[in-house]
């Protein structure tokens, strides 16, 4: 795995390799990575939660707390949500994205695939992300993990990370490439 300068990568490399050797042994690698992209949709959808995880005003135990009730509640039990609640005592909650990333990643090695994060304008089919997947095969050379997130700030078309590359089609990016052409012909 590549090394960071940063601190909170370096953190969230820590945590994730700690849990997936965790899961491993348990034998239990999918369900935690289940759990993990479970957290994570509640974190991009609930404000309130990005505010806790990422406010040092909370005290530890009110993080831990907090944590505790929202994995309940959301069924994130054993491994995983005792792993929550150590990142809340342990006041690393902020690592939390990045951990979630890192463990994807980790995984994703694990199985023999590469792991690619994709921003569509619009929710993905199955269909779609199956012929995706074929198309990022064929690129780089292996079977590929996607994670899609959708940002309809694109307007259309696909931002795609693989490793350290990036193919961005997006209309948006090419709207702001013709943009700048059409200024430095005026």
């Amino acid at each position: 795995m590549a090394q960071s300068s940063s601190p909170i990568s370096g953190v969230a490399e820590r945590y994730a390799g700690s849990l997936f050797e965790l899961a491993l042994h348990a034998n239990s690698v999918a369900q935690v990575e289940v759990d993990l992209n479970s957290f994570a949709a509640m974190l991009e959808g609930s404000a309130d939660l990005t505010r806790l995880i990422n406010s040092p005003v909370f005290s530890s135990e009110d993080q831990a707390k907090a944590i505790a009730a929202i994995a309940d509640k959301a069924g994130i039990t054993g491994l995983t949500g005792n792993f929550l609640r150590v990142v809340a005592q342990n006041r690393r909650l902020f690592a939390i994205p990045g951990m979630i990333k890192a463990f994807r990643q980790i995984a994703a090695e694990h199985r023999g695939e590469t792991a690619a994060e994709v921003t569509s304008a619009h929710v993905l089919t199955d269909a779609q992300q199956t012929e995706l997947k074929a198309a990022l095969k064929s690129v780089a050379g292996k079977d590929v993990a996607i994670t899609v997130t959708v940002d309809p700030s694109l307007l259309g078309g696909l931002v795609v990370k693989i490793g350290s590359r990036q193919i961005d089609t997006s209309l948006k990016t090419k709207l702001n490439s013709l943009k700048l052409a059409l200024k430095e012909v005026g």
